[in-house]
């Protein structure tokens, strides 16, 4: 499968956990285990992404806007990350939690609109579809290894 098919059905799988876990009311059961699960797929997506596509596309970046485009992504992930160890703490699920939850749920879909559009357009430019359909292979492979660890 196409790489960029796959980044887009987590996005989607990640969107929907987000969803779910904002639409809860402060101290809600189920907050502790979503907020698990969205901090378990977007860590590994993050970074497996920035291994085998963010790093691909930052060697082939030649002109300064694409550099600039691909820098931002990493900057972002950076954010989610910070947001995510937010999530990792065992403190309450109150409104502060929950506040949390609502800014990395609207900084990933903000990064998801712009990804699928300035970074997929540059990918095509930059990879071609065989290449495209191997990174497939190997984010595959990649993810399982991470959920079997």
């Amino acid at each position: 499968m196409n790489v960029l098919n796959i980044i887009k059905k987590e996005h989607r799988e990640a969107a929907a956990l987000l969803d779910e876990a904002v639409s809860l009311e402060p101290g809600d059961a189920r907050m502790s285990s979503l907020a698990r699960a969205i901090e378990a797929a977007l860590s590994t997506h993050l970074t497996i992404e920035e291994k085998l596509f963010y790093a691909r596309l930052r060697t082939r970046a030649e002109e300064e806007d694409e550099k600039v485009d691909v820098f931002e992504a990493y900057t972002e992930h950076e954010v989610a990350r910070h947001l995510i160890d937010l999530l990792k703490s065992r403190r309450k699920r109150d409104a502060r939690f929950k506040a949390e939850l609502q800014v990395l749920s609207e900084s990933v879909k903000h990064h998801v609109e712009e990804e699928e559009s300035t970074v997929f357009s540059l990918a095509k430019k930059l990879i071609d579809s065989d290449e495209l359909e191997a990174l497939g292979k190997k984010w595959e492979k990649a993810k399982k290894e991470a959920e079997e660890a």
